[in-house]
């Protein structure tokens, strides 16, 4: 990790005896009441393993340097190594209701699931927004937990593992149907060239291509996407009054935050996995978009 204060949680057991709970009935895959979680304290926190949660009374919560207050229950999705903040939690249990689904990637092992969840994009902290769910929406959700849990109560099986990730993944396809849904009503995210454009710029970073290639230009996106570029550009500003430039950096800053945050490699290694020439160049663009140097952001995690 890059920062010692940090704290990582590498398995489930591990967090149900930092928040109080009893020991979970599976290593691999966990459903618990909110409410009896005990409280913790305010720090900086990541997990080995996936979370998503329905809470009320959550109180407050940081991803990367952002504060948010959530009260009115929502739901939440969390992918590994996420590094986020929990704040001192004064908010009493009988004000708390809500659970948390806790499932390792191991336990998805040798399922098509594994190959496959990282499609779910709302996992991913720099572009997540917290789904708010109708009441029926709510209550097929809950039906899924109540059906991994009683799945998990019985004995153990050759089938449990199938049934219990068949429910993760109903559960996580009814999620993506809800926030198409939450969507309609927002008309950045609902675009379908705007999701394209994350989606390349998320595959470009993450598939080492600029290591290869380098920083990726406006015309290489533009072609990508198959259009212009002063369309793309044009469009952009419409739908969300940034340019295709900004979008890129955009990228390029939630990258470098996560591998500040999270890493113990270099400025000058960050640069270049993001495709920078010079340091000098990634150090003035991190600058000038975050107020703050490369350094200073890793520091403010102390």
């Amino acid at each position: 990790m890059a920062n010692n204060n940090i704290l990582r949680i590498k398995t489930i057991s591990e967090l149900h005896q930092l928040r109080g709970l009893p020991q979970p009935e599976h290593p691999l895959v966990s459903v618990v009441d909110y409410a009896a979680m005990k409280p913790g304290k305010s720090q900086w926190i990541t997990l080995d393993f996936y979370s998503i949660a329905i809470k009320r009374g959550v109180g407050h919560l940081g991803y990367g340097q952002q504060q948010y207050d959530f009260n009115e229950g929502v739901m939440f999705f969390l992918a590994p190594s996420q590094v986020f903040r929990t704040f001192s939690d004064t908010i009493p249990s009988h004000e708390r209701s809500g659970w948390i689904l806790y499932f390792h990637p191991d336990f998805l092992w040798n399922t098509a699931l594994a190959k496959n969840i990282h499609q779910y994009d709302f996992f991913d902290y720099a572009v997540n927004e917290a789904l708010f769910l109708s009441s029926k929406e709510e209550t097929v959700i809950n039906g899924l937990i109540k059906n991994i849990q009683q799945e998990y109560h019985t004995n153990i099986d050759k089938f449990s593992q199938d049934i219990i990730v068949s429910q993760i993944e109903t559960l996580l396809n009814y999620s993506k149907r809800f926030y198409e849904r939450q969507f309609i009503t927002r008309k950045i995210s609902n675009h379908q060239i705007l999701d394209r454009l994350a989606q390349l710029l998320e595959d470009y970073f993450e598939n080492g291509k600029s290591v290869q290639e380098g920083l990726p230009s406006v015309q290489a996106i533009a072609e990508a996407l198959n259009i212009s570029p002063g369309y793309l550009s044009g469009l952009l500003r419409s739908l969300t009054g940034k340019s295709t430039q900004e979008h890129i950096h955009e990228k390029l800053i939630e990258k470098a935050k996560l591998k500040l945050s999270t890493t113990q490699l270099t400025v000058s290694e960050i640069a270049y996995e993001l495709g920078f020439e010079h340091v000098q160049s990634f150090h003035k663009l991190f600058k000038t978009k975050t107020n703050q140097s490369p350094l200073q952001f890793r520091a403010s995690f102390n």
